[in-house]
């Protein structure tokens, strides 16, 4: 194969076909974190019910016990045969989110057990209804302990969109061995696309730390806005009623 050129892994990394891929890449990857938080925060709350326990039990049991690969092949070849055809970006999206779900639901179970009786019992005391106190004081509290965990599972998830390539989703990876197969510089195309995910990788863990240093200076505002008012409130209301 010669030595590597440095200009051939630049024209590959700058060219139409390898950012159409990033993109795909960062699409799939956003997509799935989204909907793995909203299932994730879903299975974390079910597990506090008891009629809905059973069920976050099966469902954590499946997904963590399966591989993702399992899960991507099961949605892209088997839903099929039951009238449900999905194009290959939304299988990838459907599997990875909810195999992401499955793990998002311990770290914001592990979030919500995070916040202290105090202030929930002392926002009851003021007659907060039960979704206020979970809207307003449990989960800015909450937030702020799973964004470093939710930042690293994000990051997981770049690398492994790579796996969507097994049913043809024109990620990056895929990209960069199909150029490889017909040019035979597989180093040249593999390197442009390790380039790609180190860029993303490092973009988005300087803005975990931003976000992470953001909620740190800000965490006294973020985790008591609404329960501050309403003892502010009843300060004064008690004042006047002495």
């Amino acid at each position: 194969m010669g030595f590597v050129s440095p200009g051939l892994v630049l024209h590959y990394a700058l060219s139409r076909p390898f950012l159409d891929g990033a993109l795909m890449t960062l699409l799939i990857s956003i997509a799935a974190l989204a909907l793995g938080m909203l299932v994730g925060l879903a299975v974390a709350l079910a597990q506090k019910l008891r009629f809905l326990r059973l069920a976050a039990i099966f469902y954590l049991w499946l997904f963590r016990g399966t591989p993702v690969m399992f899960q991507l092949i099961f949605v892209f070849s088997v839903l099929p045969a039951f009238g449900i055809v999905l194009s290959g970006f939304t299988c990838a999206v459907l599997a990875l989110g909810l195999n992401e779900g499955a793990y998002m639901a311990e770290i914001m179970r592990s979030g919500l057990e995070a916040v202290g009786r105090g202030p929930v019992l002392a926002a009851r005391a003021l007659g907060m209804r039960e979704n206020q106190v979970m809207r307003h004081v449990v989960l800015p509290q909450a937030l702020r302990i799973v964004v470093p965990p939710i930042g690293n599972q994000f990051i997981g998830m770049l690398k492994l969109s790579a796996l969507v390539s097994v049913i043809a989703v024109p990620e990056l990876l895929l990209i960069a061995e199909r150029t490889a197969s017909a040019t035979f510089r597989y180093l040249e195309a593999l390197a442009a696309a390790g380039i790609y995910y180190l860029v993303l990788t490092t973009f988005f863990m300087l803005v975990q730390a931003v976000i992470e240093w953001r909620l740190s200076r800000r965490r006294r505002r973020i985790a008591f806005p609404a329960l501050t008012q309403l003892l502010l409130r009843a300060t004064a209301d008690t004042g006047r009623t002495r």
